[in-house]
C-alpha cells in the first residue's frame, strides 16, 4: 500500500477526509480508571485529536479508554476522524499545524512527513520500545536519515502471495513459472508499488544500502532480461493483469488460482477460498536461464505524533501506547492486523492463518525496505508508466530493449530532479 505523491490530492479534497467517527468526544469518566493511591495529585486536562482508519473506529475507541486507565495523569477529551494511514501525509500537507496531534501512516510517506514538519521523533524511552518489540528491518522502516526513529509501528506493509490450495502445492508456488504451468496468476504489473519485485529480484538497488541514500539513486541491473520475461508473462495466457479493482474477486470467484495483495485482504481471502485458502512469500522466476527471487517493497504502518501538538508529552504517550505490545495484540483480536511485536507469534488463530507466516517471511526474506525519502517519489511515475506499456503491449518482443532503456532514462533524470529539489 503506497502514496503516488505526484497524484495527491488538493487542499478541498483533502480536507474532504477528515470524516468524523461516530461517538466520539469527551470522555467524563474518572481518568484514573477507577485507581486509587496511584492518582496523582493534581491531574492535566488535556484535548488529543487522533486520526486512523474508519475500520478501526472500535479498536480506537477501546485504546482511548485503556489509556486513560494507564495514565491517570491526563483527564482527555478526544476527537477522533477518519484518515486512513496512506492519506495521512497528503492531509497533512494542507496543514500541519491543523493535523492530528497523533496519527497512523505508512513508512513510505515518512520523507513526506519529514519534510512537512509534522512528524516528531519519538523519545529516547519509545525508541527504547520500538527496538525491544521489532525486528530491526521494522525498526529501519520508521528511522530517518538523521538516525532518528519516526513512530512506533504496529503491523508490516508489504505484499505476497494468495494461492488456491486446489490448484497449486507448497512446492508449486515456490516459483512463479511452475504456477503458470499449472493454473491461472494474477499481478499488478501497472502499479509501481508491485512491478519493481522482479527487478529487485534481479539485483536492482534504491538508494544505497541503506535505502536513504539520494546520490545513490536508482541502479539497475539485468534489466533487459527481467523486461524480455514480462513481456513473455503478459503474452502467456494463464496470467492475468489485474487492473486494482479486481484481483481479490476473481481469486475469489475462481477466475484465477493466485493473487498478489497484503495481509489487509486476508480476512475476505479466506471467506471466499473458505479449507482452500493459501498464502506464501515471494516465488522465483527464471529470466534469461536464470532463477531469481522476487523481492517486494516493505515497511511498516506506524503511530506518529505531530510536533504541533498543543500536548506533546500526552500524544507522544498516547502514540507508543498504540504501538504498544496490549494494542497490538488487541488489534489481532479485533481486526486480523498482523502484529509487528517480535513477543506476539502465538495469538489464538495465527498458526492456522497462513497469511501471518506469509508476511513474516517475506518481510524477513523476501523483501527490500522501501526508502521513504522524497527521492522515491521519482519512482513511481515512469514505473506505472512502464508497467502500462507492457500491459497494453506496446512494450514488446520487438523493442524491449529499447523501452526498458527509455524507462531506465525516465526513473534516473527524475531522481536527478528530486535529489535537486
Amino acid at each position: 500500500m503506497m502514496i503516488n505523491w505526484k497524484k495527491a490530492v488538493g487542499i478541498t479534497a483533502a480536507a474532504a477526509m477528515l470524516i468524523p467517527m461516530a461517538a466520539c468526544g469527551g470522555n467524563d469518566n474518572n481518568s484514573n480508571g477507577g485507581a486509587s493511591s496511584s492518582a496523582p495529585a493534581e491531574t492535566q486536562s488535556v484535548n488529543l485529536s487522533v486520526w486512523s482508519p474508519q475500520e478501526d473506529a472500535d479498536w480506537l475507541k477501546d485504546m482511548e479508554a485503556a489509556f486513560e486507565k494507564a495514565h491517570p495523569e491526563y483527564k482527555v477529551t478526544w476527537k477522533n476522524s477518519v484518515v486512513s494511514e496512506g492519506d495521512a501525509a497528503k492531509t497533512v500537507q494542507t496543514d500541519p499545524s491543523a493535523a492530528a496531534d497523533v496519527f497512523m501512516f505508512a513508512n513510505d510517506q515518512l520523507g513526506t512527513l519529514q519534510e512537512a514538519n509534522a512528524i516528531a521523533p519519538v523519545n529516547d524511552t519509545v525508541a527504547a520500545q520500538v527496538k525491544e518489540q521489532n525486528d530491526q528491518t521494522i525498526v529501519d522502516s520508521v528511522t530517518g536519515t538523521d538516525g532518528k526513529i519516526y513512530g512506533v509501528p504496529y503491523t508490516g506493509n508489504t505484499y505476497f502471495m494468495f494461492y488456491n490450495k486446489s490448484k497449486f502445492t507448497e512446492d508449486d508456488v515456490k516459483s512463479l513459472d511452475t504456477m503458470l504451468s499449472k493454473g491461472k496468476v494474477s499481478y499488478q504489473l501497472q502499479n509501481s508499488w508491485y512491478i519493481p519485485a522482479f527487478y529487485l529480484g534481479a539485483g536492482m538497488t534504491m538508494f544505497g544500502e541503506n535505502g536513504n541514500d539520494a546520490k545513490a539513486g536508482i541502479k539497475f541491473e539485468n534489466a533487459d532480461a527481467v523486461s524480455k520475461y514480462l513481456v513473455d508473462l503478459v503474452a502467456n495466457p494463464n496470467f492475468t493483469n489485474d487492473d486494482g479493482t479486481a484481483g481479490l474477486s476473481n481469486l475469489t470467484s475462481g477466475a484465477v488460482d493466485a493473487y498478489f495483495s497484503g495481509s489487509w485482504d486476508a480476512a475476505k481471502v479466506k471467506e471466499g477460498l473458505g479449507d482452500n485458502y493459501g498464502a506464501a512469500a515471494m516465488p522465483t522466476f527464471k529470466a534469461d536461464g536464470k532463477d531469481y527471487q522476487m523481492k517486494s517493497l516493505a515497511g511498516s504502518k506506524a503511530v506518529a505524533f505531530n510536533p504541533n501538538a498543543k500536548s506533546p508529552e500526552a500524544a507522544s504517550a498516547f502514540a507508543a501506547f498504540l504501538g504498544s505490545t496490549e494494542a497490538q495484540k488487541k488489534h489481532w483480536e479485533m481486526r486480523q492486523i498482523i502484529p509487528t511485536d517480535k513477543t506476539l507469534t502465538d495469538l489464538e488463530g495465527m498458526k492456522e492463518d497462513p497469511a501471518v507466516a506469509a508476511q513474516q517471511k517475506t518481510l524477513a526474506e523476501t523483501s527490500v525496505v522501501q526508502p521513504t525519502i522524497a527521492a522515491m517519489n521519482a519512482w513511481w511515475t515512469p514505473a506505472e508508466t512502464f508497467g502500462k506499456s507492457l500491459v497494453s503491449k506496446e512494450t514488446n518482443a520487438d523493442n524491449y530493449k529499447e523501452k526498458t532503456q527509455s524507462f531506465i532514462d525516465s526513473v534516473e533524470k527524475d531522481v536527478a530532479a528530486q535529489s535537486a529539489e
